[in-house]
């Protein structure tokens, strides 16, 4: 069983291990900087330590790979026999993190 952690980033939780690549909120920076997650849960295989809310000593370590943008999502509105449509696009801006180790 592998190291892994629970990390929390842009109000979401995400399980990772060294090496994990995660598509995150946007996040300030630049590409090659490193950035320090909130740990939730640590395991090192054997025990998993749980934080109330974060874990006290725990740091995981990732950098940024790069800043993209997610899939767009359609939004369509739509009344019958009235004329009446709307489109609007959204497109989420992302981070792209590598996850360097977990301590």
């Amino acid at each position: 069983m592998e190291a892994y952690a629970v990390v929390e980033t842009g109000g979401k939780q995400y399980r990772v291990k060294a090496g994990d690549t995660l598509k995150v909120e946007l996040l300030d920076g630049d590409a090659g900087k490193v950035v320090e997650l909130a740990v939730l849960a640590v395991s090192d295989g054997k025990k998993l330590t749980v934080g109330a809310p974060v874990v006290k000593g725990a740091k995981v370590s990732a950098s940024i790979i790069e800043h993209t943008k997610a899939d767009k999502v359609v939004a369509f509105k739509k009344k019958r026999r009235k004329g009446y449509k709307r489109k609007v696009g959204h497109r989420q801006p992302l981070t792209v993190l590598r996850v360097d180790k977990i301590a």
